[in-house]
């Protein structure tokens, strides 16, 4: 059974940081992209940032500079770095695996084949 499981989420005040990281089970994730979403309440889930295998990564325009996914094949986990976080970071964090890395940044909604539960993550002002 695949399981991504993320963790790291909570409750900071703007400026501050924080950590998630998604521990992933189940099966070999070797030709997977590994990446980040988020979808704050009424609003559509968004890309934030992916890394594929080796060292490639991908970060939307609006974390770049401020956020930075790092992955850990070895451990099978995926990191995701937020620094100087906003109130506009708010959102429901979800890790995900998917093999199509043009089904995450195009315009439509997105799709993975996997999706962890996600982690709330609450920056106040």
């Amino acid at each position: 059974q695949v399981q991504l499981v993320e963790s790291g989420g909570g409750l900071v005040q703007a400026g501050g940081s924080l950590r998630l990281s998604c521990a992933a089970s189940g099966r070999t994730f070797s030709g997977y992209f590994m990446g980040w979403f988020r979808q704050a309440p009424g609003k559509e889930r968004e890309f934030v940032a992916a890394a594929n295998n080796g060292d490639l990564t991908w970060h939307a325009t609006a974390v770049k500079g401020r956020f930075t996914i790092s992955r850990d094949s070895a451990k099978n986990t995926v990191y995701l770095q937020m620094n100087s976080l906003k109130p506009e970071d708010t959102a429901n964090y979800y890790c995900a695996a998917n093999t199509i890395l043009s089904q995450w940044l195009g315009r439509d909604q997105p799709r993975s084949e996997y999706w962890g539960q996600g982690t709330q993550v609450t920056v106040s002002s």
